[in-house]
C-alpha cells in the first residue's frame, strides 16, 4: 500500500472515531490510529465548560493568528481552541 493511501486510510479511520479524539501516528509498517484512554473535551465546548469538567490544564499557550488559536495541555491529550470554543482534542 502506498504512503498516500495509508495516510488517507489513517485520516478516515481517525475521523470515524469521532471529534478528533483519535491520534494518527506513522510507524514503520504504515499509519496507525491511536484512541486515547482518557476522556477528552468535545468539539464546541467552551473554555469554561472544559475547566468545569476537566479542571485546570497543566499548561496553557496564548492565542496566536487569525482566528486566534490557543492550546491547553492535559495529561494524555492537548485541547485546541478557536476563540473560546474547542476545535480539536488530540491524544498525545
Amino acid at each position: 500500500m502506498s504512503y498516500r493511501v495509508s495516510l488517507l486510510a489513517g485520516a478516515l479511520a481517525a475521523w470515524a472515531f469521532g471529534s478528533c479524539q483519535a491520534g494518527i501516528e506513522a510507524t514503520d509498517s504504515g499509519i496507525q490510529v491511536r484512541v486515547p484512554s482518557v476522556p477528552a473535551p468535545t468539539r464546541g465546548m467552551t473554555k469554561s465548560e472544559v475547566l468545569a469538567h476537566f479542571g485546570e490544564p497543566t499548561g496553557k499557550t496564548a492565542a496566536v493568528g487569525k482566528p486566534p488559536i490557543s492550546r491547553w495541555e492535559y495529561p494524555g491529550y492537548t485541547v485546541y481552541f478557536e476563540y473560546d470554543h474547542v476545535v480539536h482534542a488530540v491524544a498525545q
